[in-house]
């Protein structure tokens, strides 16, 4: 489905970032695996890559910081010849109530979430342009969509990745270029397993399937988006929430 396809997705070093390299890798892509901090994480991402027969290597990039996502998006030209996948997955919660949030804490979130993002398209675009083809995957987040209380920075950042994702795609429909956006719901991951009990409980209350995703079932819809069977759709963004938004 992915034969010889080259695909870079960003914090990939665990969760869904971790199930959708080994999704697109499992089809046959040659996968760059993006990490900040977690290096050790980010190789055992690439070894089971490899141990199930596919290709895979990491690359370390803050993608809050303009310069380096540039020096990352060269590099995988440099090294592989072309982009055709980029999945946006890196994002960070600094969760708290609005009245008591630091402004640190705000700008954190949106600088990997939001601006990452960003980063990433635009230097990746230059390139996917000249290609006059590419796939562009967004995570955003249920908390995009409805907000959620506690989570203004990250619900704001995710609602910024929408927007960002339906002008992106006006820009680039044009070249053959497709960009798209997945809003995962309550996900079994790092990032949920430090919620309370509480937290955990109110948040299946409101999910009509009445269970957690788990990142395979989100990485099945990055797949989809990567592949030619989407070939058709840009600009939409596909809630994979067990219908808590509907």
């Amino acid at each position: 489905m992915l034969t010889d396809k080259i695909a870079l997705v960003t914090g990939a070093s665990r969760g869904i970032g971790r199930a959708a390299a080994k999704k697109l890798a499992e089809h046959g892509a040659y996968v760059y695996v993006n990490y900040l901090g977690s290096e050790a994480a980010a190789q055992e991402t690439v070894a089971e890559i490899i141990q199930n027969g596919g290709r895979a290597e990491t690359l370390q990039c803050n993608v809050a910081d303009f310069a380096a996502c540039g020096e990352m998006i060269a590099s995988v030209i440099k090294k592989s010849g072309r982009l055709d996948i980029l999945v946006n997955n890196a994002g960070i919660t600094k969760d708290g109530l609005l009245m008591k949030m630091s402004e640190e804490d705000y700008d954190q979130v949106m600088d990997i979430n939001l601006k990452g993002t960003f980063h990433t398209i635009r230097h990746a675009s230059r390139y996917l342009l000249k290609q006059r083809s590419g796939k562009i995957i967004n995570m955003t987040s249920v908390s995009g969509i409805l907000g959620n209380a506690g989570q203004s920075n990250y619900s704001a950042s995710k609602a910024g990745v929408i927007g960002l994702t339906k002008s992106a795609a006006r820009e680039l429909a044009s070249r053959g270029i497709c960009v798209n956006a997945v809003a995962p719901g309550y996900v079994t991951t790092d990032m949920t397993s430090v919620l309370s009990d509480q937290v955990k409980a109110q948040m299946l209350s409101q999910i009509p399937l009445g269970r957690a995703a788990s990142p395979e079932e989100i990485a099945n819809v990055v797949l989809f988006l990567a592949s030619e069977q989407s070939a058709y759709m840009t600009g939409q963004v596909l809630s994979v929430d067990g219908g808590m938004s509907m």
